[in-house]
């Protein structure tokens, strides 16, 4: 009697213990959908903002220059009497879709290159490798500049450089993928079985792959905007007619000096702010999709 009932006390508390998990796990991953909704309403609602602020962000007025924030003009005004706020909102609207476009660009290179590495043998493996090697040996912002250089800068130069210098770390994190899947036991079975690798990679390895896949994606999106932010403060990216970030800091420097020093304090906050969501929302989305980080 007295053993069974320590029994069924071990039993109780292992099925408590087993609740209060389950329970702790769906309040996480409650709590992570949650701020997936919340980082991607506030992204959007700053890109529509930037889109329909557009015209006014360029209006001058030479009457309000150089006014310290206040109520009217939060961000205050520059040289030139445009409003900072909209101005800023703008820079992030544009940066934004050039890092989704930029980012998506960039993920469909690097699973096209890490599936033909796996698909196409060992000749094409060693070239893709080597290309991989080679593109993550260069300094991101040097291939940045080369490319949008070679590409005429402005804005199809800066989503060439981006697009171009991003993909590889994501590549050989498919390709280390596809190379353990393909020795899993219902591959070898599959292939056995007269099914192709191209079949094999559609129906059974893109599958095991999304997750790695979004976040990769998602991860993508603030590399983008710092890099398209960098070379165009430096002068190799948009053009300074663009209501760009990278342009905006640029121009606010020479005023520094002179105490004009929201011109650059709200721009910079407002794009780290961005990038830090993205990669907090990359984060996340890495938890709920894979099965291994439910615990963390």
């Amino acid at each position: 009697m007295r053993s069974a009932r320590i029994l069924d006390k071990g039993i109780k508390s292992r099925t408590i213990r087993k609740r209060r998990r389950e329970e702790k796990d769906t309040n996480r991953r409650l709590q992570t959908i949650l701020f997936l909704v919340a980082a991607i309403v506030i992204l959007t609602a700053v890109t529509v903002a930037g889109v329909m602020t557009e015209g006014y962000a360029a209006e001058t007025d030479f009457s309000r220059r150089n006014l310290a924030p206040d109520l009217q003009h939060p961000f205050g005004t520059d040289w030139m009497g445009r409003d900072m706020l909209a101005r800023t909102l703008a820079g992030l609207s544009l940066s934004i879709r050039i890092g989704v476009l930029t980012a998506a660009v960039s993920a469909a290179v690097a699973l096209l290159l890490g599936t033909a590495s796996v698909v196409f043998g060992r000749k094409a493996d060693a070239v893709i490798s080597w290309c991989i090697d080679l593109v993550m040996g260069i300094p991101h912002i040097l291939l940045v500049m080369l490319i949008s250089l070679a590409c005429g800068r402005g804005f199809a130069g800066v989503v060439a450089g981006v697009s171009l210098s991003h993909w590889p770390s994501l590549a050989r994190v498919i390709r280390g993928e596809l190379i353990q899947l393909r020795q899993a036991p219902y591959i070898l079975a599959a292939e056995k079985m007269g099914v192709s690798k191209l079949q094999n990679i559609r129906r059974h390895m893109l599958p095991h792959l999304l997750p790695q896949f979004l976040t990769g994606l998602i991860l993508l999106f603030p590399h983008a905007i710092l890099h398209e932010s960098s070379v165009t403060f430096l002068g190799f990216g948009l053009s300074s007619e663009q209501p760009a970030i990278g342009v905006i800091l640029s121009e606010s420097m020479q005023y520094l000096t002179t105490g004009k020093w929201w011109l650059a304090l709200f721009p910079g906050a407002a794009l780290v702010i961005v990038v830090i969501l993205f990669a907090m929302l990359g984060e996340r989305v890495r938890r709920l999709l894979d099965p291994s980080s439910v615990h963390e």
